[in-house]
């Protein structure tokens, strides 16, 4: 006998009803994640004018463009910030004002704007001036996917420390779904940052990485044991890289007292647990490579196979 579609909605309510806990009936409006990815896009838009749009971007016409592309961005920000702040009040913001608050938050980050584009200008040099194989500082923008990743982090990284809930997550989630590249809202990132390749990068909530940072695919700079879970909230956990230091590819950095010196080297996959002095080379000594002839590995397996 078939099922019908009234059977299956039945199943489906039951299953509402025994795994309660991944439901969200009857609670607060969360932010869409929908319209958190299509203000991304246009925050990208704002801060890289011209290489984001679908058609040329003349300097006659880019005043008139970016007065309506904020005035398209604002009351839409304001209103997934403001479905934030009432899901997860902070105690910093009076609840009876939260609407005020979102308005305030949301014109502070457009104001922070021209600051991020500086900073993300120290980025692309530090890429372009940092790989031979880029073309030109365009290619960098249009092509590397750590450069939308990475803007993306520092716009969440604006909101996270105005403490606004949920949206600076689900903006860098969505930019990692893009690239790869986890990095989260709450890591500080210095200037002239640069990770090459960039898939399978992890940059931990409470990590600080000073300025002229360069990594490879694969690096994690992450947190120890998490055993003890929800208490470790608000604890250092993640490590600190300070100016000048190069950490290449599948290298995994732990804990929160772990400090890497101004101007070291972390070679491929180092598993470093403890902090090193300024200018240190660590590199992994023990691993043993063997290299043979093929045809003498094939005569080999042809002999014990006879």
């Amino acid at each position: 006998m078939e099922t019908t579609i009234t059977q299956l909605t039945q199943t489906l309510l039951d299953s509402y009803t025994r795994a309660g806990g991944i439901n969200h009936l009857d609670g607060k409006n969360l932010p869409s994640k929908r319209a958190i990815t299509t203000l991304s896009r246009d925050l990208l838009r704002l801060l890289f004018p011209g290489f984001f749009d679908e058609k040329p971007v003349h300097s006659s016409e880019i005043a008139p463009l970016t007065n309506g592309l904020l005035k398209a961005v604002l009351a839409p920000l304001e209103k997934e910030i403001y479905k934030s702040l009432t899901y997860l009040p902070p105690p910093e913001y009076p609840r009876k004002n939260l609407r005020v608050v979102a308005r305030q938050l949301t014109l502070e980050l457009l104001a922070s704007l021209p600051h991020i584009r500086e900073r993300l200008q120290t980025d692309i040099e530090a890429a372009y001036n940092g790989d031979p194989a880029a073309l030109s500082r365009e290619e960098v923008i249009v092509a590397y996917p750590f450069v939308e990743t990475l803007a993306i982090q520092r716009l969440a990284h604006e909101l996270y420390r105005q403490k606004v809930p949920l949206i600076p997550r689900i903006m860098t989630e969505w930019a990692h779904e893009r690239s790869g590249m986890d990095l989260h809202p709450g890591a500080q990132i210095g200037t002239h940052f640069f990770v090459d390749h960039c898939t399978g990068t992890v940059v931990g909530e409470t990590t600080i990485i000073g300025n002229h940072v360069k990594m490879y695919q694969g690096v994690g700079l992450v947190a120890r044991s998490l055993a003890a879970g929800q208490a470790l909230r608000g604890q250092k956990r993640h490590p600190t890289i300070e100016d000048r230091v190069t950490i290449y590819a599948g290298a995994t950095i732990m804990g929160g007292d772990t400090v890497v010196g101004e101007g070291s080297t972390i070679g491929a996959n180092v598993f470093l647990t403890t902090s090193v002095p300024p200018h240190s080379l660590v590199v992994q000594e023990d691993a043993n490579v063997k290299v043979t002839r093929k045809v003498d590995r094939t005569r080999r397996e042809l002999e014990i196979h006879i």
